[in-house]
């Protein structure tokens, strides 16, 4: 029998699917709204269309490792009911995949937060991991 390397695991993080709105700011000041579809504590996954990749990634092709494409998210995320706090993160488009016509999935790595913004994704995430399913 021939010995199989163990593949490492890309998402060490666990995911939950969220529906809500998020702003990707560029380094040159330009921004889009787009849609969250998930989060965890190192990252969200983006939804947008064809245009916006346009705008958000030359030549709309995935970036190489370490050619990050730096941005700002900002999103809200509940500390209690019906409590959002804004949330701004720094982070890097590593991801890009198409998943119809017009719709494309980016994924943004978190390099940094303001303020508490790390607590708060990662509260959220854990309050959200924790919940029954339905």
């Amino acid at each position: 029998m021939k010995p199989v390397a163990a593949k490492p695991n890309l998402r060490n993080q666990q995911r939950v699917d969220v529906a809500t709105e998020v702003r990707i700011e560029k380094t040159d000041g330009n921004w889009l709204d787009c849609k969250v579809s998930n989060i965890s504590r190192t990252g969200i996954m983006i939804l947008c269309d064809q245009e916006a990749v346009r705008k958000l990634v030359p030549g709309q092709k995935t970036p190489a490792p370490g050619n990050w494409i730096s941005v700002t998210a900002t999103f809200s995320v509940p500390v209690v009911a019906h409590q959002p706090v804004s949330v701004i993160a720094g982070g890097n488009i590593v991801h890009m995949r198409r998943i119809a016509r017009d719709q494309f999935q980016l994924g943004v790595q978190f390099t940094e937060f303001e303020g508490n913004g790390f607590e708060y994704v990662n509260n959220y995430v854990s309050k959200l991991l924790s919940a029954p399913t339905p």
